[in-house]
C-alpha cells in the first residue's frame, strides 16, 4: 500500500525514491512484522488464558511436557498478523505472486485455525476430520498449480524446475505440473505441522527457511543476478521478498512468546499456514527441489514418523523411541532447549548449503 500511495511522490519529495527499493520495503517489512508481534502478542496471549485455550497435552508424549498442559494456543493469529499486515503494507499487492502467496498463507492459517477451535473450544478431540483438513490442502494446491500453469504470464516457463548442481537444467512437468504442486503443499504444511512440537522449534526453523526464499526471490527476480547465476529470471518475484522479510521478522516477534518456556503455541493455526506459505514460496521461485535441501530438517521430522509407523506396522517394534525425531533426542536424554538449538543449527547449515548450489552448478 505504501508503495502506491507514497512512490508517486517522489517528483515532489526525492526521498519517496527509496519505495521503488525491494531492499528498503523488506527492511521495513521485518521491522512492522516485529513491532506487530509486540503489539498484539500480549492481547491475543491474555485472550487466550481468558478463553481458556489451552494446549492439550498428550499422555503418551514425553512426561517432562505434562506441565505443558494449558498453555495457549492458536498463537498463530500473532504469525498471521505479523506477517499479512506489513506484506499488504510494504508490497506491490498488485503482484501477482505476493497475491498468490497471501492467499496460500491465509486459506491454510484458516484450515488450521479451524482445527484448533474445534479442538480447544468445541472440544472435539481430533479436531477437524482429517479428511476435511486433506480436502482444503489440495484445493489450495489445485488452485495455485491451475493459476500458474494456465495463466499467460507464465506461459513460458509454467511447468518447469528448477534442479540443484546442474547448470541451465530444468525438469518439465507437463501435464504433471498441477498433480506435484498439490504434493507440495500438503506435504510441507504437514511437514512443518509434524514439527510443531518443542518450544521455539518449528518458528525458528521457519525463520531460518525464510532468510533462504528471501535471498533466492530477489536473485530469480533480478535479470542481471539471475543470468549471472544461470537460474530461470521470473519477472515479479523480487516482490517475494518482502513477504520473506516479514516471515522473518514475524518469526522472530513469535520466537519472543514461544520460546523455552513457551508462553503460547502457534497451533495449525501457525503450522499449517507457516508451512502452506514455505511450499508455495519454493512453487513461485521454481526450486521445488531445493526445497528438500532447505527444508530438510522438516523433511527429517516427516520421514522419521513415516518409518516409525510402517517399520512398526511391519515388526511392532519401533526404530525411534518416539517419532516425530525430536522426541527421540528428548528421550535420550537431551534438554528440550538443545534439542532446538541443534536443530536450528543443522537448518542453517542446510540453507547455506542451497544457497552455495547456485555456484556449485
Amino acid at each position: 500500500m505504501f508503495y502506491y500511495l507514497l512512490f508517486p511522490l517522489r517528483e515532489f519529495i526525492s526521498g519517496f525514491n527509496l519505495f521503488r527499493y525491494i531492499t528498503f520495503r523488506s527492511a521495513w517489512a521485518a521491522i512492522t512484522a516485529l513491532f506487530i508481534s509486540f503489539v498484539v502478542g500480549p492481547y491475543i496471549i491474555r485472550k487466550l488464558r481468558q478463553h481458556q485455550i489451552g494446549e492439550e497435552i498428550r499422555s503418551d508424549g514425553p512426561q517432562s511436557h505434562l506441565k505443558k498442559a494449558g498453555t495457549p494456543t492458536m498463537g498463530g493469529l500473532i504469525i498471521l498478523a505479523s506477517v499479512v499486515i506489513p506484506t499488504l503494507l510494504w508490497a506491490r499487492v498488485a503482484n501477482i505472486y505476493i497475491l498468490l502467496i497471501l492467499l496460500a498463507t491465509v486459506w491454510m492459517g484458516i484450515v488450521g485455525f479451524l482445527d484448533d477451535y474445534l479442538k480447544t473450544v468445541k472440544k472435539v478431540p481430533k479436531g477437524l476430520i482429517a479428511r476435511y483438513k486433506l480436502f482444503g490442502q489440495l484445493s489450495l494446491g489445485l488452485i495455485i498449480g491451475s493459476i500458474l500453469y494456465l495463466a499467460p504470464q507464465f506461459e513460458e516457463f509454467n511447468t518447469l524446475s528448477t534442479v540443484p548442481f546442474f547448470k541451465n537444467y530444468e525438469i518439465d512437468f507437463g501435464m504433471f505440473y498441477i498433480p506435484m504442486v498439490v504434493v507440495v503443499i500438503i506435504a510441507t504444511s504437514n511437514a512443518v505441522n509434524l514439527t510443531d512440537g518443542l518450544d521455539g522449534l518449528a518458528i525458528g526453523l521457519v525463520g531460518i527457511s525464510a532468510l533462504a526464499w528471501a535471498a533466492i526471490a530477489y536473485v530469480s527476480g533480478r535479470v542481471d543476478f539471475s543470468d549471472y547465476l544461470n537460474i530461470i529470471y521470473l519477472p515479479g518475484t523480487g516482490e517475494l521478498t518482502v513477504f520473506c522479510a516479514a516471515l522473518v521478522g514475524g518469526a522472530l516477534g513469535f520466537l519472543w512468546y514461544n520460546s523455552y518456556p513457551a508462553q503460547v503455541f502457534m497451533g495449525d493455526t501457525g503450522a499449517l499456514a507457516l508451512g502452506g506459505a514455505l511450499g508455495t514460496l519454493a512453487i513461485l521461485v521454481k526450486k521445488e527441489l531445493l526445497l528438500i535441501i532447505i527444508g530438510g530438517v522438516f523433511v527429517a521430522e516427516s520421514l522419521s514418523v513415516i518409518i516409525q509407523v510402517l517399520y512398526y506396522k511391519r515388526t511392532r517394534k519401533r526404530i525411534f523411541k518416539m517419532a516425530p525425531i525430536h522426541h527421540h533426542f528428548e528421550l535420550l536424554g537431551w534438554p528440550e532447549s538443545k534439542v532446538v538449538v541443534r536443530f536450528w543449527i543443522i537448518a542453517i547449515l542446510l540453507v547455506l548449503f542451497s544457497l552455495s548450489t547456485f555456484k556449485i552448478r
